[in-house]
């Protein structure tokens, strides 16, 4: 049985790609360092280890990797999901700001990928870190969030430079919007709209839809697949600097 460790696990696109790995028979290490709710939907599940765990401690991130070597002995995939986003003007973002988005963006990304490597050497295996259509391309409020995510893509092709000689492949995976919880509280009707217009398939996307994405890219379908920055955005990105009103 395969083992895939999934961070930011408790909730939306997290809690969707653990159930996709389940529904595939594979064996998931979930982490996050909301326990209360990751107790929760990890009790109804078998084959899952839940982990509480701050990504930003180098000292935490190293003990639930020995936890993982110890109940499940391997790990063939590591999704780095978890994710915080904090949205202001570039003039009011304070440096504690900017480090609270890194840390857990970027540092935790670096830190698990770092200590699941031996783990991973003997028979290869992939990491899928999940970045955003902000790390792809400027927008407003986005300065720490959006520059985070564009060092994610940057350390996954480092990943894959450094590391396929081990067999373990790289990618990334960005998302566009997706009809999370936390999205829809937040986004207004006219945001909503803005994006339906924006968007070629006219839509959000849904959580089990990015969770497609990152299995096949964890998965041996994607074999031969590392490097690769796939944007899973209903035709966002692929759009650029195209106006709605002119594709009306």
């Amino acid at each position: 049985m395969k083992t895939a460790l999934v961070t930011g696990a408790a909730r939306g696109i997290g809690l969707a790609t653990t159930h996709r790995f389940l529904q595939e028979g594979w064996r998931v290490a979930m982490v996050d360092r909301d326990a209360e709710e990751l107790e929760s939907v990890a009790e109804p599940l078998e084959h899952v280890l839940a982990l509480k765990a701050d990504l930003s401690d180098p000292a935490q991130v190293d003990q639930f990797i020995s936890k993982i070597k110890a109940d499940f002995g391997t790990l063939d995939a590591v999704v780095n999901n978890a994710g915080v986003a904090d949205f202001g003007p570039i003039e009011e973002t304070t440096f504690e700001r900017w480090r609270t988005v890194m840390e857990t963006n970027l540092d935790g990304v670096f830190l698990v990928s770092q200590a699941s490597i031996p783990l991973m050497k003997e028979q290869g295996g992939a990491f899928v870190n999940i970045a955003s259509i902000s790390g792809l391309r400027a927008s407003t409020l986005r300065t720490a969030y959006g520059t985070s995510k564009a060092a994610v893509i940057q350390l996954t092709l480092q990943q894959a430079a450094e590391l396929g000689e081990y067999g373990i492949r790289a990618n990334c995976v960005c998302p566009g919007p997706v009809r999370t919880k936390l999205a829809m509280a937040v986004h207004t009707q006219d945001i909503i709209d803005a994006y339906h217009d924006a968007i070629p398939l006219n839509r959000y996307g849904s959580e089990e839809e990015i969770a497609n994405a990152i299995f096949f890219l964890s998965s041996e379908q994607a074999s031969y697949i590392t490097g690769q920055i796939l944007s899973a955005d209903g035709g966002f990105e692929a759009t650029g600097v195209g106006l709605p009103a002119l594709r009306k």
